[in-house]
């Protein structure tokens, strides 16, 4: 599936995973999520602003990295920012409940 025709997000979903194939590659964006939720926790308990924009780079970096050297992809979030923000907490989601490979959840 060719990412520019998708219309909504569950047209976008399998293509989000088919991007994530590899085992590594969700490992490191489940770092990079959970990374990025702490340092967003830590800058509003400690009223530190520069801790939000902390919190996008160290929650991208392990994704990112993921994307250029372990799929050799493009990250999908380039064309769907919104759509891949949602995806990614759905992937982590499965992945701590153990249902990353089930299509029903």
């Amino acid at each position: 599936m060719q990412d520019e025709k998708i219309a909504n997000f569950e047209e976008f979903w399998p293509y989000y995973i088919s991007q994530h194939s590899r085992k590594a590659t969700r490992v490191l964006h489940c770092v990079g999520t959970a990374l990025a939720l702490a340092t967003v926790a830590i800058g509003y308990l400690c009223h530190e602003p520069r801790a939000y924009a902390a919190a996008v780079v160290v929650g991208y970096a392990p994704a990112w990295f993921s994307h250029a050297f372990i799929e050799r992809n493009r990250p999908a979030t380039f064309r769907h920012p919104l759509w891949s923000f949602r995806a990614d907490f759905r992937m982590v989601g499965k992945m701590l409940r153990g249902t990353m490979n089930d299509p029903r959840s």
